[in-house]
């Protein structure tokens, strides 16, 4: 164990002299003999573990050390006895007010002093430990933390690729649509309609999920899913089925892991997968829901999922001009698409044209 370092400070030679013989077999002791030269000594090398402060000194007296102390980071938690011939009860109680580790009167008894000074720094001994505990113990609830982040985005993005095996017309749509829900919710943190739900942790939440849309096509046969040409009235029937066996799927997942309540960032996802094709109107599927009904982040969802869906290629078409979709989504505002979501994508249009472009399928 190293040995500690205790700064006494006062402003009479001999209570130095004296003080520093009692201490110093067992310590290493630092002087100062005025409040000035106090607080230069308390940021200097060694660094003191200790003050024995002295109250009435001329010029700077010892509580005025003490609150400068008390100010700076680099000294506020050096425990501070005081020694004085005060002997008030109120001269006591204003020291601890200003924080004071403890109060000793003079004449000095040695063996008090001594007592005293073990005591407190003991005391600090067992804080910094404690301290350092609670730091390792943050440090590791952080890194656990992000090690489980890091697992929930690499499974979403896992069953969004498993999904995106089956339908070959995706690829980069899961990284676009990601992004386009991400910069609509940004847009609409603001807005008195969305702004209770958007959440920074929300939108977090919602970016994340983005790709778990579509995650139903998987339960779609690939005679619908790849057909070339436009689908019979069966077939699309059995189409449309693919919101509801996603969000199945994911409520499947959660009631494995025998949850007591749901999992928010599941909760958000099955809302995407459920009601991405809901239309404002009610005219949707597979709930036939409308307006405000429909799940925010389902309704920003929709806007980014058709929006890509018109300016990417498929099998049964080709890619829409940026133009052509833009006046599609424009028209489809207040009837297919909430209006304000509408409006999101329509302000600063060239931004989502910057994202489509970024991850253009090769």
């Amino acid at each position: 164990m190293s040995v500690k370092t205790i700064l006494i400070v006062d402003d009479e030679p001999v209570n130095l002299t004296l003080l520093t013989s009692l201490l110093r077999p067992e310590y290493l002791v630092r002087a100062a003999s005025s409040g000035e030269a106090a607080l230069r000594a308390a940021v200097s090398e060694p660094r003191p573990d200790l003050l024995l402060l002295d109250v009435m000194m001329p010029g700077m007296d010892g509580y005025a050390v003490l609150a400068q102390l008390r100010e700076n980071p680099a000294t506020r938690d050096i425990p501070v006895i005081f020694l004085t011939a005060l002997s008030g009860a109120e001269d006591e109680e204003r020291g601890m007010q200003l924080g004071a580790a403890d109060y000793i009167t003079k004449p000095i008894k040695p063996t008090v002093l001594q007592v005293r000074v073990r005591t407190q720094l003991e005391a600090s001994q067992v804080r910094h430990l404690l301290q350092d505990q609670n730091a390792i113990l943050e440090a590791e609830v952080a890194r656990r933390m992000a090690e489980n982040d890091l697992t929930q985005t690499v499974t979403i993005r896992a069953l969004a690729h498993l999904a995106e095996t089956r339908d070959s017309d995706t690829g980069n749509h899961i990284n676009r649509t990601q992004e386009y829900v991400h910069v609509l919710a940004l847009r609409l943190q603001q807005h008195p309609r969305f702004s209770a739900f958007l959440t920074p942790h929300n939108i977090d939440l919602l970016t994340k999920m983005a790709p778990l849309h579509d995650i139903g096509k998987v339960g779609i046969p690939d005679s619908i899913l790849h057909k070339p040409g436009p689908l019979t009235a069966a077939e699309w029937e059995i189409m449309r089925t693919h919101a509801k066996l996603g969000s199945d799927a994911i409520e499947q997942a959660e009631a494995d892991t025998h949850a007591e309540q749901p999992l928010g960032f599941l909760s958000i996802a099955k809302e995407i997968a459920h009601w991405h094709h809901e239309r404002w109107d009610g005219g949707g599927y597979p709930d036939s829901l409308a307006g405000d009904a429909i799940p925010i982040s389902a309704r920003i969802m929709a806007v980014a999922d058709v929006f890509d869906a018109l300016i990417s290629p498929r099998v049964y078409k080709p890619a829409m001009l940026f133009a052509e979709a833009r006046d599609i989504i424009t028209a489809a505002r207040g009837k297919q698409f909430d209006p304000d979501v509408t409006d999101a994508l329509l302000t600063g249009f060239d931004d989502f044209i910057a994202i489509a472009e970024r991850y253009r399928d090769k």
